[in-house]
C-alpha cells in the first residue's frame, strides 16, 4: 500500500500547468494571476489551448493514479487511497515547496474512475455554475460540494463515498481565498479584461514589495 500511495503522490504533484504555461510564454505562473499552478490560471495567462491541455493532463494523471493502483493492489481501498494521494500531490507537491494547484481537475479525474456516475451530474452542476455566473471558482465549489452526496445516494463504495468527501473538503479549503474575493466583489469573471493571455501578464506582488498595498493586490507588467 506504501508504494501505491507514493507512486499516486508522485503522479499526482507532476506540475503539467507550470511546464505548459512556461512553453506557452509565461516565464512563472506562480507569479502571474491568481499565482495558482492550475489550468484557470494556464488559461488567463497563456490562452485557452493551453488550459484545456493542462485540464486534460490533470484530469488524466488522477485517472491514471487510481488505474495503477488497481493493479498494484488486492486491497479494495488500495484505489481510493491513492486517488486522494494524487489529489493531496497536486495541491502539495513537495518538488514545489507544497505549492501547487486547487485541485479540482485532478480530483475530477479520480472520481470518474472511483465514482463515475457521480461525475456526469457534478460536471452538470460546474457547466451551468460557470455559464450563469461566469465565475470558474463557483462552479468549482458546487460541484465539489454535490459529487459526495450523489456518490453516496447512487450506492458507491464507502471508500470511494470517503475520497469523494476528502476531495470535496480539499477543493474547497483551496478555494478560501476565491470565496472571500466573491464577497468582497473582488472575484474576476471568466472573459473580464485581462482574464487571458496578453503581452503584459498580471503578476502576483511579492509580500516583500507590497508595503501598504491591499493584501493580495496585483499590478501590471514589471513591479514598480
Amino acid at each position: 500500500m506504501a508504494l501505491v500511495i507514493l507512486l499516486a503522490y508522485a503522479i499526482g504533484s507532476v506540475p503539467f500547468a507550470l511546464m505548459f504555461a512556461r512553453r506557452w510564454g509565461a516565464p512563472d505562473l506562480r507569479r502571474i494571476g491568481s499565482g495558482n499552478l492550475g489550468a484557470a490560471n494556464v488559461l488567463r495567462a497563456s490562452g485557452v489551448k493551453a488550459g484545456v491541455l493542462v485540464a486534460a493532463l490533470d484530469i488524466a494523471k488522477g485517472a491514471l493514479s487510481v488505474t495503477f493502483a488497481r493493479y498494484m493492489s488486492d486491497q479494495p481501498a488500495a484505489p481510493a487511497v491513492a486517488g486522494l494521494a494524487a489529489i493531496v500531490g497536486h495541491i502539495y507537491p513537495i518538488w514545489l515547496r507544497f505549492r501547487g494547484g486547487k485541485g479540482v481537475a485532478t480530483a475530477c479525474g479520480v472520481l470518474s474512475v472511483l465514482t463515475p456516475v457521480a461525475i456526469a451530474p457534478a460536471l452538470t452542476i460546474f457547466a451551468v455554475a460557470v455559464w450563469l455566473t461566469k465565475y470558474i471558482s463557483v462552479g468549482s465549489v458546487l460541484a465539489s460540494l454535490a459529487v459526495p452526496p450523489i456518490a453516496y445516494m447512487t450506492g458507491s463504495p464507502a471508500p470511494a463515498v470517503a475520497t469523494a468527501c476528502a476531495a470535496s473538503t480539499l477543493v474547497i479549503f483551496r478555494h478560501r481565498s476565491n470565496l472571500v474575493r466573491l464577497r468582497t466583489g473582488r472575484e474576476r469573471r471568466l472573459g473580464a479584461q485581462g482574464s487571458t493571455r496578453s503581452s503584459r501578464p498580471e503578476l502576483v506582488v511579492p509580500p516583500q514589495a507590497r508595503d501598504d498595498r491591499e493584501p493580495g493586490r496585483t499590478v501590471e507588467g514589471r513591479e514598480r
